[in-house]
């Protein structure tokens, strides 16, 4: 490899001889990417298709000696870094322009013991990856609802999904992890172990190392639930929704239900007069006994007049992929959240207008309910903001052409705008699109002031900025 000019922290370049690079080569057990090598394309790639950025080297990591050596030898010589796990994140922080990628998506050992029901996971491994393993136990860890999500990134923004009214978020049921800090120093932190880190770790996002293992407390679930679609013709949207956020009041814990309005997609189950018509749907999952199931959703599915209603017995591993076909890789994204602290008649009307004006067949909205056990953590516990029990708002804009850039995006923008009196202000940082840098502190509210303070201690170059970044600030 020949001399590299990397982009630095400070918004310039630096030479890197090849002696340099081939000596780090030397100590890897993974691999060098630059862009004259034939994979390059392929490791700069990830999920959403707007982002388009030239790293100057990809580190690809085989282990946790790798990202050891990857850290030391970008703070030596002071590079922008960014760090890719499943590269699912929509801001696109996985990668950087001109300086160094540290990959760790090859690291994707999940291990089970299933006695103890104990999962140790690296950082590369997807959710379908970790459910593959788990659900072989009839276990699970409560993680997202796309499969090929990474589970690093999910983890370390917080995680929610079908299981979170049960379980806890994801960050609810990690029991340690194994951090290298921006030192290159690897250290294991939990309550007992660098017990501030590991509270940072818990929703602060990728602002305070590189997990290299995360170990989880497994959950007995599965391998059946019942869950699946119900769906409503949109002119009955907001009676549905009043009815939905009425029947919500008594859910129990084991059942999730949200709602995705969008244009009907070509779905086998629906009549070809729906397909590109505007919807509304119900999705739900009991993870609880089957047959208990079918009580707990009655009055959810009793609602209205659906076109359709295929909730049933389910494998929880294929319900985990049901939504991966609508969310594949390489398609144009950009997202807009709010937390809010109840679904009220306001928030409902703005919502359903946003819905008239779909701006491509693509585009969506779809809103979580999170609550239940995610609910009865004490928002000082962990760093992520939002403990009450609340919806989950993301503004979901996808399509397939630069040329719908600018209506897409203003939509969702809107649409953002209209809503923000009805939010409490947190957010899901997960779902912030990497415009927002001015939010993030809003974002966590209470808990940014400690956030901010241990960033200080523990990265005070800041060299884990690229994503949603808290700034060192000492306190």
């Amino acid at each position: 490899m020949n001399d590299l000019g990397l982009s630095t922290l400070e918004s310039g370049k630096k030479n890197i001889s090849a002696s340099a690079v081939e000596a780090l080569a030397a100590q890897m057990r993974g691999s060098l990417i630059g862009e004259k090598h034939a994979s390059y394309d392929e490791a700069r790639s990830i999920w959403n298709g707007m982002i388009d950025r030239r790293p100057g080297l990809i580190i690809r990591c085989a282990d946790a000696h790798d990202v050891v050596n990857a850290v030391r030898f970008a703070r030596g010589d002071g590079l922008l870094v960014s760090v890719r796990g499943g590269g699912h994140n929509i801001a696109g922080s996985a990668v950087c322009d001109g300086g160094v990628v540290i990959d760790l998506s090859q690291m994707k050992f999940v291990q089970v013991d299933a006695a103890a029901k104990l999962a140790r996971i690296e950082p590369g491994a997807t959710l379908a990856d970790v459910d593959r393993e788990t659900q072989a136990f009839g276990l699970a860890v409560p993680t997202g609802i796309n499969s090929t999500t990474g589970i690093a990134g999910l983890t370390l923004g917080g995680g929610f999904g079908w299981i979170t009214r049960k379980f806890g978020l994801t960050i609810d049921n990690l029991l340690s992890a194994d951090v290298v800090t921006a030192d290159g120093e690897l250290v294991h932190a939990s309550e007992a172990e660098h017990p501030d880190l590991f509270w940072a770790l818990r929703g602060g996002g990728g602002n305070f190392g590189i997990v290299t293992a995360f170990e989880f407390q497994l959950n007995k679930v599965g391998p059946d639930v019942l869950a699946g679609l119900v769906v409503h013709p949109f002119a009955d949207a907001e009676a549905v929704l009043k009815e939905y956020r009425a029947a919500l009041e008594t859910a129990p814990d084991e059942l999730t239900c949200w709602t995705v309005m969008r244009q009907a997609p070509p779905l086998p189950f629906l009549s070809a007069e729906w397909h590109g018509k505007e919807v509304l749907i119900l999705a739900m999952c009991y993870c609880g006994a089957v047959q208990d199931g079918e009580q707990a959703t009655k009055r959810l599915r009793s609602i209205g007049k659906p076109i359709a209603d295929v909730v049933g017995p389910a494998p929880f591993a294929g319900w985990q992929q049901a939504f991966d076909p609508l969310l594949a890789p390489g398609a144009r994204n950009y997202w807009k959240s709010h937390d809010l602290a109840e679904l009220s008649d306001a928030s409902i009307k703005v919502l359903t207008e946003a819905v008239r004006n779909l701006p491509g067949p693509e585009c969506e909205i779809f809103t979580a309910h999170v609550g239940g056990a995610a609910g009865r953590v004490p928002l000082e516990a962990t760093a992520f903001p939002q403990r009450n029990s609340h919806f989950v708002m993301n503004v979901h804009a996808r399509w397939q052409t630069p040329e719908m850039d600018k209506a897409c995006i203003g939509w969702a923008r809107g649409l953002y705008d209209a809503m923000r009196p009805h939010a409490t202000g947190t957010a899901y940082i997960n779902f912030m699109p990497g415009d927002e840098v001015d939010r993030v502190e809003e974002a966590y509210g209470s808990n940014y002031k400690r956030l901010a303070a241990l960033k200080h201690r523990y990265d005070p170059q800041n060299l884990f900025r690229m994503n949603q970044n808290v700034k060192p600030k000492a306190s």
